[in-house]
């Protein structure tokens, strides 16, 4: 497949569906002073050249309950228990984000919990699961930079 190369307007169709991904391309196509058609040629060829890879939904899980965060490090018995382990990793469901990593631990984990008794319930499932030696957790007091903007940004800077 050749690469695609992004213009301008793809950078601003990109930067307004980071913002809202339900923004109907009417919209997009009147802030841009170019056609609705256009708008949807255009998502459908970034889409084809799979640099769109789907839309995702943001939920505002402190109004839900789930406003704790705790990322923790687990350490395995031997890494060619990797699989094992983020198979079992993967029936909790609250642990939203999970990557083998390199250095001092071996798995490192996101975690959601309603409070610190029900973050301990699910370090303890983490703990159980076997192969895993132990765990490491660090509790997050605020998530100050969630902005996938400024990457998308930099990137288009650079191209």
């Amino acid at each position: 497949m050749a690469k695609f190369k992004l213009d301008e307007t793809d950078h601003h169709i990109l930067d307004m569906l980071i913002e809202n991904t339900r923004t109907p391309f009417t919209d997009i196509a009147k802030r841009l002073g170019i056609s609705a058609g256009t708008v949807h040629v255009r998502v459908k060829k970034m889409e084809e050249a799979g640099i769109i890879t789907g839309s995702s939904l943001m939920l505002d899980y402190k109004k839900l309950g789930y406003s704790f965060i705790a990322y923790v490090g687990i350490f395995l018995q031997k890494t060619s228990q990797t699989q094992f382990v983020l198979e079992r990793i993967n029936a909790i469901p609250f642990i939203t984000v999970a990557h083998v990593t390199t250095g001092k631990f071996n798995i490192f984990c996101k975690v959601r919990a309603r409070d610190t008794s029900h973050a301990k319930e699910i370090i303890y499932m983490i703990d159980d699961i076997d192969g895993v030696t132990r765990t490491e957790t660090m509790i997050s007091l605020e998530e100050s930079i969630n902005d996938k903007k400024r990457l998308m940004h930099s990137i288009f800077q650079e191209i």
